[in-house]
């Protein structure tokens, strides 16, 4: 049986949003999907009155997104699953069998349980497949996709998982590497150094190495490279991909410390979700200290 691709449901319109997603992708994929709603009841006493209450509650939740998948693709196999703890942890453990996550982006200070912060960056940080994560009114019309590169083995899946999406959707792809250069003032203590162009040269030859072999393997595939040479990562991509179907990014860079944390820039990108975001989780890999 194929694994499902899991949606969590909470009744935000980033829910909806991602549900949504995940419907459309689980009928272009042939795909079943499952939707679940955590109850996070670990601080209350089994005697507490309001608890079946909140189960019910979040029992309606579910069977309210099962019968709205049914009208949206009628074709798509929907279970519904309600589970006990926190939403990150939940969602974490059932990734291990799961095609893919889908969680929406909310406001930074929504009140059903904790801003994305709190709960999306929980999930891909530890999650052991692919992530996507839904803004809460996605664009319409969009188009392309945008994958970020740094050199790094994650980028390179990244990468691959990108191509791969934007061939099998007649979307061109844009694949960007950002970096900020050294400030005028060191450059000036340094004698002739030419620090700032070697920089750029050399993160020239890293983009190009990164969509080496696409061309081969894509062939109709248009291929953007963008160097930004004094932008943060995380800005040159949000920006990159503000009108973009779908952006793919590593869960971690060239600075990665551990697998259960989440680089800064994924951090940031996740933070500020421009459109369908995936975060990629493709296979480990080992980081020398």
């Amino acid at each position: 049986m194929s694994k499902a691709i899991v949606v969590g449901i909470n009744g935000s319109t980033g829910s909806d949003a991602a549900l949504t997603w995940a419907l459309q992708r689980a009928a272009r994929d042939k795909l079943p999907v499952i939707a679940l709603h955590a109850v996070d009841d670990r601080w209350m006493s089994p005697d507490f009155q309001y608890h079946e209450l909140i189960r019910e509650s979040g029992m309606e939740l579910l069977e309210k997104a099962k019968a709205s998948a049914g009208e949206q693709t009628p074709g798509v196999e929907v279970d519904i699953q309600l589970r006990h703890g926190s939403g990150g942890s939940v969602l974490r453990d059932v990734s291990k069998e799961a095609a893919m996550i889908v969680v929406g982006g909310h406001e930074k200070h929504h009140l059903d349980g904790g801003p994305v912060t709190d709960r999306a960056l929980q999930v891909v940080s530890a999650s052991d497949c692919p992530v996507a994560v839904i803004p809460a009114k996605p664009g319409t019309g969009a188009k392309g996709v945008v994958v970020g590169v740094d050199g790094s083995e994650e980028s390179l899946q990244a990468v691959a998982v990108a191509a791969a999406e934007a061939d099998l959707g007649g979307d061109e792809l844009t694949v960007v590497l950002a970096f900020k250069t050294p400030a005028r003032w060191v450059e000036k203590q340094l004698p002739s150094s030419g620090l700032a162009e070697s920089m750029v040269e050399e993160n020239r030859i890293v983009l190009a190495e990164s969509v080496a072999g696409l061309g081969d393997k894509y062939p109709d595939l248009v291929v953007h490279q963008r160097l930004e040479t004094d932008t943060q990562p995380a800005k040159a991509l949000v920006d990159a991909a503000a009108n973009a179907r779908l952006l793919v990014i590593g869960s971690r860079g060239r600075g990665g410390l551990s697998r259960t944390v989440l680089g800064s820039t994924a951090h940031a990108v996740l933070v500020n979700v421009p459109c369908p975001t995936v975060v990629t989780r493709v296979h480990k890999v080992k980081h020398g200290d």
